[in-house]
C-alpha cells in the first residue's frame, strides 16, 4: 500500500525529461558557440589591438567604479536629514545658477564660438543680424553677446537713420559675437546654404566664425518686472 502523501509527488514523464536534457544541451551549445566566436574575433586582432582594447575595458571599468562610488556617496548623503537639505540647497543653487545664466542675469564661460560680422560696400540691415540672431538660438546657443550687449529672448533689431540699434541702443560695424554652446553644431548651422552667414556675404559683408573651447560671455542684462504676468497660485 502506498505511504501517504505518495500521489501528491510530482513524477516527471519520459517527454518531460528528454525536453529538460534537450534544453540542456541546447544551452550548453549556445555557450560554447559564443565562447569560440568571441575567441574568434580575439584571435584575429594584433597585439597592439589588443592593447588598446584592453585598456578601453580597464579605462571604463574605471570609470564606472567611480560613478558607482559617487552615487553610493549621494545616496549616503540623501539618507540623512542634513544630507537631504544639503541636496536641496544644492539643487536650488543649480538652478538658479541656470536660470541666471538664460535670462542674462549672470556672466557666463564654456564652450563656443566667435563671430566677426562687418559692413560690405553697403550697411547690412538689421533683418540680417536678427536672423542670426534665431539661428544661433536655433542651434542652441545658450548666452549671447554682441558689442557688450548682452542678447536675452526680448532682444530685437531695428533699422534707424542708415545704421542698426539693438534694443533702443545703436550699433555699429563691426559686429562682434561672442556665443556659447555647443561649437561644432553652431558652427555648421550658421554655414548652411542660404543661412545667416551666406546671406551676410551676400549682402557684401565679412562673416568669419572662429569655434572655440571657452569663451566668455561678460554682459549682463538686469530683466525688467512683468507688467501683466504673475505667477499662478499653486
Amino acid at each position: 500500500m502506498a505511504a501517504p502523501g505518495a500521489a501528491a509527488a510530482p513524477r516527471g514523464t519520459r517527454s518531460e525529461l528528454l525536453t529538460g536534457l534537450l534544453c540542456l544541451l541546447l544551452g550548453f551549445a549556445l555557450a560554447v558557440q559564443v565562447g569560440q566566436s568571441t575567441g574568434d574575433q580575439l584571435s584575429g586582432l594584433r597585439q597592439d589591438e589588443l592593447v588598446r582594447l584592453l585598456d578601453e575595458v580597464t579605462q571604463r571599468a574605471d570609470q564606472l567604479d567611480a560613478e558607482v562610488s559617487d552615487l553610493e556617496e549621494i545616496r549616503d548623503d540623501l539618507r540623512s536629514a542634513d544630507g537631504r537639505d544639503q541636496a536641496a540647497r544644492d539643487l536650488a543653487r543649480q538652478r538658479a545658477e541656470q536660470e541666471g545664466i538664460l535670462s542674462g542675469r549672470l556672466p557666463a564661460q564654456g564652450p563656443g564660438v566667435q563671430i566677426h560680422v562687418a559692413d560690405g560696400a553697403r550697411p547690412l540691415e538689421a533683418q540680417v543680424l536678427f536672423n542670426l540672431l534665431e539661428e544661433l538660438r536655433n542651434a542652441g546657443a545658450e548666452a549671447i553677446e554682441m558689442n557688450g550687449v548682452r542678447l536675452v529672448t526680448t532682444s530685437y533689431f531695428v533699422d534707424s537713420g542708415g545704421g542698426v540699434v539693438l534694443d533702443g541702443a545703436a550699433v555699429a560695424s563691426p559686429y562682434e559675437w561672442t556665443v556659447i554652446g555647443d561649437p561644432q553644431t553652431i558652427d555648421r548651422a550658421l554655414e548652411i546654404p542660404g543661412g545667416a552667414l551666406p546671406r551676410v556675404r551676400d549682402e557684401g559683408g565679412e562673416a568669419v566664425t572662429t569655434v572655440s573651447d571657452q569663451v566668455t560671455v561678460d554682459a549682463v542684462r538686469i530683466p525688467g518686472e512683468p507688467e501683466h504676468a504673475e505667477p499662478e497660485d499653486g
